[in-house]
């Protein structure tokens, strides 16, 4: 059994790194602001979308979806892994798109490799052999947020903790499909031609927001797309190449920091400040700690 896995950010600086270092090429990630076919048609070429939302913890599996039909006869004819275990739920729905794109998208010898071998799995197989995949989830835990007082790999989520699952919608064979390892089969939505996905995708995330209480908001969506620095290259689009060009630095920049820890750097930190009291004379320490204290104190009491 290979070791656990982390959870991940939805941010499209995270997923489109991590897809690059597993082999796959000319695909970016782009978070959507709004619900609007238009929005969506000017990324580009599209291959799928990534849907981030609270999970409804107690909620039971059923025999019937609440939104579309489920179809046993897909789970085994495209790529739909179970998922068997904590938080792979992020990458594996990366997968469910990449894997189904597999002709469109270069997606690289191991992940080829990795889709060939596990073809003829039925889905509970494929997950248990995408969760033990030492490759995959040694590339997932290194764009997880680090974290010294926690090891998520071991510890279970509990009734008490706010749960967010992934999940993908992609076009494939002309129908939309929804791709969540924790349904028993894909969720065929209708028939929806690459061309018109943008339009067909929005009504099915609609319906499934509106579950949902108006006070909920904490949703997120990624769409997967052909790398549009090709596009601006190929149009000579100097501004827009630019302009991703700036972004991918943004998210390297950004990266980088998530897998940092400071917890020593905040140490060293506060060690500097302390000497630094101490070297203003007697009674320097003492006073601002106690002038501390005095701001917390009012603190607390302005928010009772």
């Amino acid at each position: 059994m290979s070791g656990g896995w982390n959870t991940i950010e939805s941010d499209a600086g995270v997923f489109t790194y991590l897809i690059e270092k597993l082999g796959v090429k000319d695909v970016q990630f782009d978070e959507l602001i709004t619900l609007e076919p238009d929005e969506l048609r000017q990324l580009g070429d599209i291959y799928g979308v990534i849907f981030l939302f609270k999970y409804p913890t107690g909620e039971k599996p059923s025999d019937v979806p609440k939104d579309g039909t489920f179809d046993h006869d897909a789970a085994n004819d495209i790529f739909f892994a179970a998922q068997t275990i904590q938080n792979a739920c992020g990458t594996q729905a990366i997968l469910s798109v990449l894997l189904n794109k597999d002709g469109e998208v270069d997606i690289g010898n191991e992940l080829r490799g990795f889709k060939t071998f596990s073809s003829e799995f039925p889905p509970d197989l494929r997950g248990e052999t995408l969760s033990n995949s030492d490759l995959i989830r040694e590339v997932h835990n290194s764009f997880a947020r680090s974290s010294p007082f926690i090891d998520e790999t071991t510890r279970a989520a509990t009734e008490d903790d706010d749960v967010y699952h992934f999940i993908a919608y992609t076009s494939i064979n002309s129908t939309l499909y929804e791709l969540d390892g924790l349904q028993p089969a894909p969720i065929n939505h209708g028939p929806c031609t690459v061309s018109e996905f943008p339009e067909k995708i929005i009504p099915v995330l609609q319906r499934r927001i509106a579950r949902y209480p108006a006070t909920e908001i904490r949703f997120n969506l990624l769409a997967c797309v052909r790398d549009p620095r090709i596009r601006a290259r190929e149009l000579g689009d100097q501004e827009k190449l630019e302009e991703e060009e700036h972004k991918r630095t943004e998210w390297l920049w950004e990266n980088a920091l998530r897998r940092h820890n400071f917890v020593g750097f905040v140490g060293e930190l506060l060690k500097g400040v302390v000497r630094d009291k101490l070297a203003q004379g007697e009674g320097a320490y003492e006073k601002w700690i106690e002038e501390a204290k005095g701001r917390t104190r009012r603190r607390a009491q302005q928010g009772q």
